[in-house]
């Protein structure tokens, strides 16, 4: 079984061709495992939502702080690019957050002091961060 795509329109159409006929109908069984997994990531009421091998998950609000602060080094960077290197590193299956609530999470990260900021760093492209000496 080959990767899956975010959308048909990024699917070289050679892909897409071969897969015509191979759809199937939902039972209600599937119907029924979606509206309980619906049920319980209503629930859970997260910040996120996750694709994982297992499916959809839950997680907390500093889920990707790690990503992040992996991503920033001792020296200055800009903060569009310690942004951009997370959303790569975090796109297998899919693009799991946006560049604006990884920003909201780096500003955070730079108010509780584990990175430092050079100029205003929601301004993502003017400002540079780095990890703490």
């Amino acid at each position: 079984m080959s990767a899956p795509v975010e959308s048909v329109g990024i699917l070289n159409p050679d892909r897409l061709r071969t897969l015509l006929g191979s759809e199937r109908p939902g039972t209600a069984l599937d119907s029924e495992q979606a509206s309980q997994s619906w049920r319980r990531l209503k629930a859970e009421n997260a910040p996120f939502r996750v694709v994982t091998a297992t499916g959809l998950v839950s997680a907390p609000i500093d889920y990707f702080d790690s990503s992040l602060l992996e991503r920033a080094t001792p020296e200055w960077k800009k903060v569009a690019r310690v942004i951009g290197e997370t959303m790569a590193f975090t796109d297998e299956p899919y693009i799991q957050t946006g560049d604006v609530m990884l920003l909201a999470r780096l500003v955070v990260l730079v108010g509780e002091g584990e990175l430092l900021a050079d100029g205003d760093p929601r301004d993502m492209r003017a400002s540079r961060v780095r990890l703490p000496t």
